[in-house]
C-alpha cells in the first residue's frame, strides 16, 4: 500500500502518517525502487492502534509509552492516568455548569446585570441596590463591586457581599450625598455629613486599615477615580467605623473584666 492508501484504510490523513513517522511512533517502511513507501498489514495494524490511542485523548508521548510497554502494562497505567484526568475535567465541567445555571436563568428572565456575568451573591446585592442610572457614584460602586467579585477569594467574596447587604437599603440617599461632593472641596462641611451617614450604615466587619495614599493597589485605584471630597468622605467613614469597632471592643473587654471581678 502507498501512503494515501494506508491512510484511507485506517481513517487518518497522509499528513498524520508522516507526522507519526517523524515522531518515531510509526517506523519507516521499506521503499520501492521508485522511492515510494510500501506499507504492509503490520504497518496498518500499528497505525490503527495509534489512531485509537490518540482518539482516547492520549498525547504522542503517552502513545509512545504504551507502544513500548511490556505485555500491556504501559497501556493500563496510561489509561488509568487518562481516566483520572477525565474525572478531574468532568468535576470542573460540572462545577462550571452549576455556576452557569443561575446566570442563564437570570439572563433568560432579563435579570442579568449590566456588569454580568457575576456571582449569585453579587447579583442579589445589585438587585437590592436597584438601578440608579442618574448617579455617577452608583456606577463607580457597581464597577468596584464587579471587580472585587472577580478577584476576591470565594469565601471572602461571600462575606463581603453579605456585609454589603446592610448598605443596600440606604444606597440611594448615600449616593446622593456623595454625588453632591463631585465638585466640592475636601474641607466642605458636607464631607463630614456624608462620611457620618456612610459610617452609620457600614457594618463593623467592613472596616479595614486603608493604605496611605500613593501606596498603590486596588484601594489607590478606587480612590483615584473619586473626586477629592468624595475620597475624603469615604476614608473618613472607614475611620469612623474602625473607631466604633475599637470602642465596642474596649467596652466588651471592660465588661468581661468587671464580670470576672464580681466573681
Amino acid at each position: 500500500m502507498r501512503i494515501g492508501e494506508i491512510a484511507a484504510l485506517v481513517g487518518v490523513t497522509p499528513r498524520a502518517v508522516r507526522h507519526y513517522h517523524q515522531s518515531g511512533l510509526l517506523p519507516e517502511p521499506a521503499r520501492r525502487a521508485n522511492g515510494y513507501r510500501e506499507y504492509g498489514v503490520r504497518d496498518a495494524v500499528l497505525l490503527a492502534r495509534i489512531r485509537r490511542l490518540t482518539e482516547l485523548g492520549l498525547g504522542l508521548d503517552e502513545v509512545r509509552d504504551v507502544l513500548a510497554g511490556d505485555e500491556g502494562r504501559g497501556l493500563v497505567e496510561v489509561l488509568e492516568e487518562l481516566e483520572a484526568d477525565l474525572a478531574r475535567q468532568e468535576a470542573v465541567i460540572r462545577e462550571r455548569r452549576e455556576r452557569l445555571a443561575p446566570l442563564l436563568a437570570g439572563a433568560r428572565a432579563g435579570r442579568l446585570p449590566a456588569e454580568g456575568p457575576v456571582s449569585p451573591e453579587l447579583a442579589a446585592l445589585l438587585a437590592g441596590l436597584g438601578e440608579l442610572p442618574e448617579s455617577p457614584m452608583a456606577a463607580k460602586d457597581r464597577e468596584i463591586l464587579a471587580l472585587l467579585d472577580a478577584v476576591a477569594p470565594e469565601d471572602e467574596r461571600a462575606r463581603l457581599m453579605e456585609l454589603m447587604r446592610d448598605v443596600a437599603g440606604s444606597a440611594r440617599e448615600l449616593y446622593g450625598l456623595l454625588d453632591a461632593l463631585a465638585d466640592a472641596a475636601p474641607d466642605d462641611p458636607r464631607v463630614e455629613e456624608a462620611a457620618r451617614a456612610l459610617a452609620a450604615v457600614l457594618p463593623d466587619g467592613i472596616a479595614v486599615e486603608l493604605p496611605p495614599e500613593g501606596a498603590g493597589g486596588l484601594a489607590d485605584t478606587f480612590f483615584a477615580d473619586l473626586a477629592p471630597a468624595q475620597s475624603t468622605a469615604v476614608r473618613r467613614a472607614v475611620d469612623l467605623v474602625a473607631a466604633r469597632r475599637a470602642e465596642d471592643g474596649t467596652a466588651a473587654e471592660d465588661g468581661t473584666e468587671r464580670g470576672e471581678a464580681d466573681r
